[in-house]
This record gives C-alpha cells, structure tokens and sequence, in this order.
C-alpha cells in the first residue's frame, strides 16, 4: 500500500479521507466505462517508456499482460472496483501493481491522471463518434430511399401551420435528410479537433523524461499531438462541442417528432406510425399514442442541458486542470447516451413510417394551396405581380364565401375579378400541375425529388 489508507497519492498526508468526502469525490461508479481506453493508453504509455529506456523490455510485457487480465476481469463482471480508490485510472493501476508488482508502480512515470483522463475521455468519444456517423449515415439512407418512394405523393405545405403550398412527401422528407447532412458534418468537423493526443503533457508543464508524444500519439491513432501542454490537459471544448452537435441534432429529432405526431393524429390522419412504435392507454383502450416521438422530444431539454451543465464547468477556471473538471463526464456520458438511443429508435421507426396518400391528397386540397399559382398565371399573362396577388386575393375570398375550392369556381366567376384569365386557367389549378410546375433544382416536382434523391446519395458516399 501507498501513503495514508492505500491512496496512490497518500504520501503527503497524516490522516485519511473523511469518509463523506471519499463519497463525495468519488467517480469509479460512472467512469468505469473508460476501462478499455484507459487501458489502451497505459499500454501506449508503456510502450514508449520502454522505447525511451525507462522501462525494460520484461517490464512492459508484465505490465501488457496484467492490463490483459485486467480487461477480461472487468469485461467478465469480477473486477473488485473500489470506490476509494476514486476512479477508473486508480482502480486499475492499484489492481495492476497487485498483480506485478514494482512494474505496476513505474507505469505512470512521466504520465499524470490529468493527461490521463483527457487521452482517456478523447478515445472514447472518438469512439462514440465514429458510431453515430455510422448511425446517421444509415439513417439518412433510409430516409431519401423513402423519399424516393413517395416522390409523387401529393403533401400539404405548410407555413404558420397554416395551408400553404402543395408539395410532396418526398420532397418534405428530403427537408429532414438535409438536416441530418449538417448534423453529419458537424460531427465529422468535430472528430478532427477531437482527434488530438494530449499524452505527454503530464500534470500541466510536460515531464522532464524523454518521452516520445509523436510515438504515443501514432500508436493510439491520433492525427498529432496538442502543441500546448497547459491546453492539453484543461481542455474540454471537444466535450462542449459534442454537446453542441447533440444538442442541436436533438433539435431536428425534436421537430421531426412534432411533425409525426400531428401527423399521426387523427385531427390530421397523414400517416400510420408502426406499432412497435407506439405504446397504449392504461384506461382508453382505443389509444394509439406516438410515445417513442413524444419521449425523444423530451430528451431533447435533457441534451440542451448537458450542453449548459458543461458550459457552466468551464466558465470559471483558471489554468491548468481543476478537480471541477470531474465533473464533464457525467453531462457528455449522458448526452451520449441520449443521442445513440434516439438514432438507434429513429433508424427503426422513421424508415417504418406509411404515408396515406389519399388523406395526404386531400388536406393538400384545403386552404386554397393554389392561389399562388394563379397568381403565376396572371402574370404570365402580362399582369404585374402585386396586381395579379390582389386580383387573386379576392377571387379567394369569393371562393370562401361560395364554399368551393378555386378550380370550382366558373371561368366567369375568376374573370369577375381577373379578367386576364382564360378557359386553360383550370391546368394550372390542380395539385398535380402546381407540384410539377416547381421543376427546377430545389424544387418540389416529383422529377425534381428523384434527382435530389441522388445527389443525397452522392453525398453519403
């Protein structure tokens, strides 16, 4: 044993930790999760010690073997974790120094727990990266083959909630695929500021051992080193900016939800969630409620917070590391967490979504959707703009106060108030010919939706 009551850090001190704040500083019970990356680093380390010449050749291959036991031991369920021994780093260290004695002790030579938990905590969340730009892309395939599905599936538009344009569902379906495609880019750009090594860096000002930063960054597969050893062990941006990337994502998540859940209302009846999906009422049988999209909508403020919990940590720290930084685990784990589950449910259900097509057609039809393009018509007539939105403001009006839709009104009745208008007036009113007229990159016509179809592919790539 070390120092006061077994801490590895003991030496100075004449008495033990107040058991309350042993409790309360405590991390091990969350931070365990880093086990396998907390080991992967100590094996670089090590490694390079021996390249150096601080550690032999016996001593490196009795240290890779004990974290090998190590690994398995936690990975089976039997490793004795320790809450005294305040974290993951120090579990494992203790455990090893138990197993191989003095070549345990020398493992963290040149090293510091501050390099350690940032070379740590950067493994990690590359890791997790990785994964959800996999997840995403998967994704955002499943979603353009949807829309490619419904590319001519006439959809209500909406601005203000309030009918406005016909468009297709393919098209309303690429809008989300958009969104995505920025969340992916996000993620990506964050990766390469993420992938940067600050092993080496030691407590806040280096070591004074040769040791070999390039040769431990290589080895753990960062692009370089961080040039600042101040920065590389107090930096957490990359904790900020993964909450950032999450919390906005979850903002898309959240207003695709609230699209589906009105949509699957009866109020709407758009479209069919699947079952597996949706879960039931205790006391009205005839429920079918859209809790897996109600649920990700709450999660979102749960990822905003994360985002906020992290900011407040930082904002008031002085340089180098400060034991505050403990506490940026907990938020970005949670706001992990968070965003895997929901891509993991959104990649179920969103592909799994059935579009009513008739009931679709037909609330595309209220509203007077349009209006615009009679407006178009006039002008190309000859009829300035304002003048043509005037004359159609009041054809609507006549329309509402008959009860009728615009393309039920007589050639008489529309020339009552444009009298510009002609017999082929009617082409342009129906929500076929409006949704094909927006043919052009960008545009809602359903050749339109299949060639955005495969530049979005393009891009997956």
């Amino acid at each position: 044993m070390s120092g006061e009551k077994g801490k590895l850090w003991g030496g100075r001190f004449a008495e033990g930790t107040d058991a309350l704040v042993e409790a309360f500083s405590a991390s091990e019970h969350y931070d365990r999760r880093l086990y396998a990356h907390d080991i992967r680093g100590s094996k670089a380390h090590s490694a390079m010690l021996a390249k150096v010449g601080v550690l032999s050749a016996d001593e490196v291959e009795a240290i890779h073997l004990g974290l090998d036991d190590i690994q398995r031991d936690i990975e089976s369920g039997v490793f004795p974790w320790d809450p005294a021994r305040e974290d993951v780093h120090m579990n494992i260290e203790a455990r090893l120094t138990e197993k191989v004695g003095d070549a345990g002790k020398k493992l963290h030579t040149g090293r510091s727990r501050n390099d350690q938990v940032a070379t740590d905590i950067r493994l990690y969340l590359r890791d997790q990266v990785d994964a959800l730009l996999v997840s995403l892309k998967s994704l955002r395939a499943a979603l353009i083959d949807l829309a490619e599905r419904e590319a001519d599936t006439i959809f209500p538009g909406y601005t203000h909630l309030q009918p406005a344009q016909p468009v297709t569902a393919g098209h309303h379906l690429l809008a989300w695929e958009a969104m995505l495609t920025r969340d992916t880019g996000r993620l990506a750009d964050l990766r390469k500021r993420l992938n940067l090594s600050p092993l080496g860096a030691a407590a806040l000002s280096g070591t004074s051992y040769p040791i070999d930063r390039e040769m431990t960054a290589a080895t753990l597969e960062f692009e370089a080193v961080i040039d600042n050893s101040l920065d590389a062990v107090s930096d957490r941006d990359f904790a900020i900016e993964f909450c950032s990337f999450a919390s906005i994502l979850m903002m898309h998540f959240s207003r695709v939800c609230e699209e589906l859940v009105m949509w699957a209302s009866p109020q709407f009846g758009l479209i069919a969630l699947p079952d597996r999906y949706c879960t039931g009422s205790s006391i009205m049988p005839q429920k079918k409620n859209p809790d897996v999209a109600e649920l990700t909508r709450g999660k979102t403020g749960r990822v905003y917070g994360a985002l906020t919990a992290l900011l407040t940590l930082m904002k008031g720290q002085p340089l180098a590391y400060n034991r505050d930084n403990q506490e940026d685990k907990e938020p970005l784990f949670d706001a992990l967490d968070t965003v895997s589950a929901v891509l993991g449910v959104m990649n179920g259900m969103l592909p799994a979504i059935v579009f009513r097509a008739d009931a679709c057609r037909a609330a595309a039809g209220k509203g007077y959707p349009t209006a615009t393009e009679l407006a178009d018509y006039l002008v190309r007539k000859g009829v300035p703009f304002r003048d043509a939105h005037e004359m159609v403001g009041k054809t609507v009006a006549l329309a509402v106060e008959k009860d009728v839709d615009l393309a039920e009104l007589s050639l008489d009745e529309i020339q009552s108030n444009a009298p510009l208008a002609e017999a082929d007036v009617f082409d342009v009113l129906t929500l076929e010919g409006a949704v094909a007229a927006r043919d052009h990159i960008g545009g809602t016509a359903p050749n339109q939706v299949r060639a955005a179809c495969e530049r979005a592919r393009a891009r997956l790539d």
